[in-house]
């Protein structure tokens, strides 16, 4: 009787070791699986992520190599004053500001337009020191006046630039001279602009600052050169005789 019951006992007793081995062996797989899941989402992401900053970079070099091309052209079509003469302002600011780029001033940007607040373009020199630009693109037989600098200091003082630059196609009048080199505004009249289009260096210019003008001789020969301009008609005064 006792062989019988043990049996039986033995027969009714379940086998726990194999489906205890089998769970833990699906358990094991499926934390495998999730760990390759995970690494291949994150090894996804990476490559997507790389190849986004690869297109953002061709993309940013295209069009550095495309404005690159822009500001060339734009120095290469306007090597000769009378190139610049037929350029209208915005034409010339985008000049200066090319060659600016060109001689390895940074940040240079044009904000010429409304609310310019007095300066064409903003910008670096080479030595880090700011700057502000005010551009005037003149007929050549006309002047730049003393107003024009004095404005333009004001637009150094606010900005707190370094430098206050004017650049001009035409010249500057002897008031205006003075007072710029009295308040350390740099000069690039027409004499100096076209040395520069042809490839002498800003910190060379500054150096001159505006040399050349204010003279009697010079004047003599620049009317002689450009004229005076179309003379203003006079209107007669109110009961003045005509014939």
């Amino acid at each position: 009787m006792a062989n019988r019951r043990s049996g039986r006992r033995s027969q009714r007793t379940p086998r726990r070791g194999p489906l205890v081995g089998g769970g833990l062996l699906v358990a094991l797989c499926l934390v495998s699986w999730g760990w390759l899941a995970v690494w291949a989402i994150g090894l996804l992401a990476g490559a997507a992520a790389l190849s986004w900053w690869g297109w953002r970079a061709h993309r940013h070099a295209v069009a550095g190599e495309r404005e690159w091309r822009r500001q060339d052209a734009v120095l290469a079509n306007n090597r000769s004053l009378a190139d610049v003469d037929e350029l209208s302002g915005t034409q010339f600011e985008e000049l200066v500001a090319a060659r600016l780029r060109a001689d390895g001033c940074t940040e240079v940007e044009r904000v010429g337009g409304g609310g310019d607040q007095g300066r064409d373009i903003a910008g670096q020199l080479p030595d880090g020191r700011g700057m502000v630009v005010q551009c005037k693109r003149y007929a050549p037989h006309r002047a730049v006046g003393a107003p024009a600098m004095q404005r333009l200091l004001g637009t150094r003082t606010h900005f707190a630039a370094d430098i206050a630059l004017c650049v001009t196609n035409t010249r500057y009048t002897a008031q205006a001279v003075e007072f710029a080199r009295a308040n350390g505004i740099a000069l690039v009249h027409r004499d100096l602009l076209g040395p520069w289009l042809g490839g002498a260096r800003l910190d060379t210019l500054i150096e001159l600052n505006g040399a050349g003008l204010g003279d009697r001789r010079h004047l003599r020969v620049w009317r002689r050169a450009y004229g005076d301009g179309p003379r203003r008609r006079r209107t007669p005064r109110p009961g003045t005789p005509t014939s």
